[in-house]
């Protein structure tokens, strides 16, 4: 980590624009090892990298890119250089996205449009009527901020909301707005003029942070931020509001929630909905309830007339509800009177009439959300509220392992999003795209189903081969088959998960050993990490010392702290330190890089 990190740099600002550094280094190595291999990179030997790349992997033939790359190099000899590659990967996303209709950018897949909205590589128009509502809602929640007061409201018709990212303060209150609790706020650098290397800090604290709220980051770097990249800042920040939106909507903080299923539902299978198909699940509830004929599956075109909302808003606030609104034929007036019958419920204008016609989906949304906050309309009849406290008492006692394996998954940049691990594996599929990002080339893809898969037997078929691939890399698998997985048992996937991680944070060890060391350097142990711990920490001058990874001392934190002084001595500030009571040291683990620059030798 170098305050003086630059990246790679593209002549064309407009072309180096369109992608972030993470992606950047990542297309540069693949085109050098291209080029080191064959001499020259020409459109002979081009289009089996670009097959592999992300958007086009899937979609399109080594023979396509080689037909589209010959329209502009004819000479099939002709040398291809690195930013005539990137131009040429921009345009065939084009092009794929234009053939598609678009597909790809919009739905599909495990993910939302509000959360694919952060990691997109085409090209980026920001989208005016978000950035306001963003704007609109960060003026509203910081503007008695002790530190941000002083520069806020923030205007929305300008660039200053990406001019006050740069520092890194404004994403990480944020953060905290959205999940209080999860920056210590004394770990955040808040001078009014930053140094590069406090503004890093700040980025990775940040980034750090979002990850382990929900978020997904895998494309975005602390350079990107320090920039002010609009597309990724609208994308980061659309995803903290999103969270921060639907944070009750789960059984665990509104357990009023189980009165929209019925008694003979699967409690696992209700868990495991994600926030925003509960969301779904609430408002189609009442909407039948109202008379409602239509089932509302998106949040765009089955909302774009206006309609559902007028019975949303009828059968939840009836007497801010006049036929009226029923009975007006244009859409945009009905949208109108729509958003004025919801401000009578203090709901947040997140959207402008035009927003709800044109189908927002993010915006939309917001909106629903802001409802459901402020009158969801449901039983208070504890009886059926004990009965599901009762019922997911299970699940609280597994609810911080889950969280960290949802997470640690996440971030690995898999095609799905896991919303909940002991739900979300049951079918196999992600558990295999873990494994070829652990170990690439492990799964036999051709033998895989991908969801949405309706016969049982296929989900077994991909569940029996993680146990095979697994036992190929040498976990403890004795008691685990693939039907304890199909079956949800939580404590046979948290073994095999853990063994999973485990795998792939020593494959890590053994990547950065391999750099210092060479091919002759044996494989990182447990025993190894334990050694190296305790010897950073003896030859800093402190005496802490861990006798194991299960060592209770552990417990309150010093011992990390002493080890993260010891690496890089300025990310501890001990005059906040106390004895354990605390939950600094969270904090503190933020504010590293990453955590395997612990592992430098």
């Amino acid at each position: 980590m170098s305050a003086g990190f630059v990246g790679v740099v593209v002549s064309d600002p407009s072309l180096q624009g369109q992608f972030t550094q993470v992606e950047l280094r990542s297309l540069k190595a693949k085109f050098v090892s291209l080029k080191r291999d064959s001499g020259h990179v020409t459109t002979k030997n081009l289009p089996g990298l670009m097959k592999k790349l992300r958007g086009l992997n899937e979609v399109v033939s080594e023979e396509e890119i080689a037909a589209f790359l010959s329209e502009s190099y004819p000479d099939s000899d002709q040398e291809i250089e690195f930013e005539s590659f990137l131009r040429e990967y921009l345009n065939l996303q084009a092009r794929v996205s234009a053939k598609e209709g678009g597909a790809g950018a919009g739905g599909g897949g495990g993910k939302t449009s509000f959360l694919k909205s952060s990691i997109t590589t085409l090209l980026h128009n920001i989208n005016q009527a978000e950035k306001s509502s963003y704007v609109a809602h960060i003026n509203t929640y910081l503007r008695d901020d002790p530190f941000l007061k002083k520069y806020l409201p923030i205007d929305p018709a300008g660039n200053q909301l990406f001019d006050l990212i740069r520092d890194g303060v404004l994403l990480c209150k944020l953060i905290n707005v959205a999940v209080p609790g999860t920056i210590d706020e004394r770990a955040i650098n808040k001078k009014r003029v930053l140094n590069p290397w406090q503004r890093n800090e700040n980025h990775t604290l940040c980034l750090n942070s979002a990850k382990a709220i929900g978020c997904t980051v895998v494309n975005i770097g602390t350079q990107d931020l320090v920039e002010g990249r609009p597309h990724l800042v609208l994308g980061l920040i659309s995803q903290i509001i999103k969270i921060q939106l639907l944070a009750d909507l789960n059984l665990k903080k509104t357990p009023q929630l189980v009165e929209l299923f019925d008694d003979s539902k699967d409690i696992d299978e209700v868990l495991s909905l994600s926030p925003e198909k509960m969301l779904l699940r609430w408002m189609n509830h009442h909407l039948k309830k109202a008379g409602y004929k239509k089932i509302v599956n998106n949040f765009s075109s089955d909302v774009k007339d206006g309609e559902a909302y007028a019975y949303l808003l009828k059968a939840l606030a009836p007497e801010h509800s006049p036929e009226t609104t029923l009975d007006t034929k244009d859409p945009e007036e009905r949208a109108k009177l729509v958003l004025e019958q919801a401000e009578k419920l203090d709901c947040k204008r997140y959207l402008t009439p035009k927003d709800i016609t044109e189908g927002s989906a993010n915006l939309n949304l917001a909106f629903v959300a802001q409802i459901f906050q402020h009158r969801n309309g449901l039983t208070s009849d504890t009886k059926q509220v004990t009965l599901t406290q009762t019922a997911t008492r299970d699940d609280v006692l597994l609810s911080r392992e889950e969280r960290a394996f949802r997470m640690w998954i996440n971030s690995l940049g898999v095609e799905s999003y896991v919303n909940n691990v002991f739900e979300d594996v049951r079918n196999g599929w992600v558990l295999l795209e873990v494994l070829d990002k652990v170990s690439p080339g492990s799964v036999n893809w051709k033998l895989a189903t991908k969801p949405p898969i309706k016969l049982p037997f296929r989900k077994l078929e991909n569940c029996n081969q993680v146990i095979k691939i697994g036992k190929q890399l040498k976990f403890s698998l004795v008691n685990l088959a693939g039907n304890d997985i199909v079956q949800g048992n939580k404590k046979l996937i948290v073994a095999l998960l853990w063994q999973l991680m485990r795998f792939n944070i020593l494959q890590l060890l053994n990547k950065l050993r391999f750099h210092s060391q060479g091919p002759q350097g044996k494989e990182i142990t447990d025993a190894d990490i334990l050694n190296w711990a305790n010897s950073k920490v003896k030859a800093s001058g402190r005496t802490s010392r861990m006798e194991s990874f299960k060592d209770k001392s552990l417990s309150n934190g010093l011992f990390f702290l002493e080890l993260l002084s010891a690496v890089q001595p300025r990310v501890v500030n001990w005059k906040v330190v106390t004895k354990g009571e605390t939950g600094l040291f969270s904090a503190h683990m933020h504010s590293v890089d990453h955590w395997t620059t612990l592992f430098p030798d």
